[in-house]
């Protein structure tokens, strides 16, 4: 494989290049991110790994796309894009929060279409089938706000959305479609998927517990790890943490599968 070989699109953005890549990483954005989430830690990986990142519409130079407010939409949108690369393309799939949902719809999607993953990494958020019963898209600018707050690593930074009213126009469209994707989604239960899977988990983040992250395990015919990380929800912008995060992902993708499902 060549990077010549993997096709930039709306969805697909190249984030860090390899002149002759041995895997192909896409990273799926959190809800209200862009492609801009994984920048730092796509700077991180060495030689043999090239970072792709998915660019949901309706952020960025997407702004002016109308929101895809259902979940399982842009796994299929980011899906045909990957579809399309060359069967050669060796590809690992990683997501954070509601990015971690879309990363396991577009691994299913992958799959059918009888392509392999080489693997899934999905961080910060619970198995499929865990429903989502606030409805916070439904409600005012000031939930969301305040819910951006209680997950922020600095809630203060948060302050600005009520303080330009401009601003919060551009940003809060996109983030109440990606709640709403997120409130609304339920899982279809099929068969699991070929590839292994690793949760990624942080110590005080408080919408995943152990157990809730440790129920992916089902979710995978190929087998199953758990890592924990300090840090609350976006523990992957903390700077300590980059370096473990990618020597897990690269640790991973160089060795054996995972601990077997029974």
């Amino acid at each position: 494989m060549t990077v010549t070989d993997l096709t930039t699109t709306a969805w697909l953005r190249e984030l860090k290049s390899d002149p002759d890549p041995s895997t192909a990483l896409v990273c799926f954005p959190p809800g209200g991110g862009s492609i801009t989430a994984y920048r730092a830690l796509a700077r991180g990986f060495s030689s043999g790994t090239t970072v792709f990142g998915v660019q949901y519409p309706g952020r960025l130079d997407r702004l002016g796309d109308e929101p895809v407010p259902v979940l399982t939409e842009l796994a299929d949108q980011a899906a045909a894009d990957l579809l399309a690369w060359p069967k050669s393309v060796r590809l690992a799939i990683f997501g954070h929060s509601m990015g971690a949902t879309v990363a396991y719809e577009a691994a299913r999607r992958v799959e059918a279409a009888g392509r392999e993953v080489a693997h899934l990494f999905v961080s910060g958020r619970p198995a499929p089938a865990f429903a989502e019963t606030r409805l916070l898209h439904a409600g005012p600018d000031e939930g969301l706000i305040a819910d951006l707050e209680r997950l922020s690593n600095d809630p203060a930074s948060v302050q600005i959305l009520r303080e330009e009213p401009s601003l919060a126009e551009l940003v809060l469209p996109a983030l109440r479609s990606d709640y709403r994707a997120v409130e609304t989604y339920r899982h279809e239960p099929g068969e699991p998927l070929r590839t292994a899977i690793t949760a990624l988990i942080s110590s005080e983040d408080p919408t995943t517990t152990p157990a809730q992250a440790e129920e992916w395990r089902a979710y995978s015919a190929a087998g199953f790890d758990l890592a924990t990380f300090p840090g609350g929800h976006f523990y992957l912008d903390l700077p300590e943490n980059l370096s473990a995060i990618v020597a897990l992902i690269t640790r991973t993708l160089a060795g054996p599968v995972p601990g077997r499902s029974n």
